[in-house]
């Protein structure tokens, strides 16, 4: 039952993170078990040797549905994503916005604890509408970076790029992938991962970088994440919910960050039957979450 349920969970995880819109720790937060992530994350770096056995059964079996949904999403549904935009925009802003009393409710007693914190709602908006407003995207000019050579500097660029990718890929919120579109890395990544898994060799050593720069930011924020959740509850869960209520605003912009710009999402592109599917594929998921807790 664990096995599958977690499967389950890194493939959802994997499916959010590897196309521009919420964030992979979003989908873990509404599906309750974004704690245990965050502390098995956590214990594989610091924790004792026990400690570690258990994060690594619980991140294996994660990681196996993680990897089906990801290498899934990069050859089939990246396509979809391109000519589809505007339904599965609308599908993440259902996820989004039906996300929102789920948590509201799961951590009621810590919300109501001190309610001045609801600053912290209002940076997390901020900080995502800020990020997305100056994205240099947005402006339809071409973004996109040359992977083909890779020197020293492109090297680094590419280094910090997916430190800080990974960072908003773990964190509730604003996805990886729409910081990747920001730096101008979402296509030509996913262009190697693509052709690698096709045994195109070529890109070996740029994507070797990228999963340096993964394994730094992982390294970096998981110790500051542990310490908020666990330390300063109210504040962290507030600034989460700002930082998923800001995405809304980085999903409707996403149209525009694409290699070939599309107008930002409007109410004629907006698909309403997509957005409710959004809340039911959630309540579906809320669904088999219970089931498997109470039979396990």
């Amino acid at each position: 039952m664990a096995l599958i349920l977690n499967m389950i969970r890194g493939f959802c995880m994997a499916l959010a993170d590897s196309v521009p819109g919420v964030s992979g720790g979003t989908i873990a937060f509404v599906l309750g078990f974004y704690d245990q992530f965050i502390d098995s994350l956590n214990s594989l770096v610091s924790g004792t040797k026990e400690e570690r056995k258990v994060a690594l059964i619980f991140l294996g079996k994660l990681g196996c549905g993680w990897v089906i949904g990801f290498v899934s999403s990069v050859l089939v549904l990246n396509k979809l994503f391109l000519s589809n935009i505007y339904d599965l925009s609308s599908l993440f802003i259902g996820l989004s916005i039906f996300s929102l009393p789920i948590i509201i409710n799961e951590e009621k007693k810590v919300l109501q604890e001190k309610y001045s914190n609801v600053i912290f709602t209002f940076l997390g908006i901020a900080l995502v509408v800020l990020i997305t407003y100056f994205n240099p995207a947005n402006s339809g000019t071409e973004t996109e970076i040359n992977i083909n050579s890779l020197s020293l500097g492109l090297g680094l660029y590419i280094f910090v790029a997916a430190a800080i990718a990974i960072s908003a890929m773990v964190l509730p919120g604003i996805s990886g992938s729409t910081l990747l579109l920001i730096f101008g890395l979402y296509v030509p990544i996913i262009t190697a991962i693509k052709e690698f898994l096709k045994m195109d060799f070529s890109y070996f050593n740029v994507l070797c970088v990228f999963g340096l720069g993964i394994a730094t930011g992982i390294l970096c924020v998981i110790r500051t994440v542990k310490n908020a959740l666990h330390k300063h509850r109210s504040r962290a869960i507030y600034l989460i919910l700002g930082l998923m209520i800001g995405s809304i605003y980085a999903i409707v912009l996403g149209p525009t960050t694409l290699k070939v710009p599309k107008p930002a999402m409007d109410f004629s592109t907006f698909s309403i039957i997509f957005f409710l599917l959004g809340g039911v594929f959630l309540g579906g998921l809320t669904s088999l979450k219970n089931f498997f807790e109470k039979n396990n």
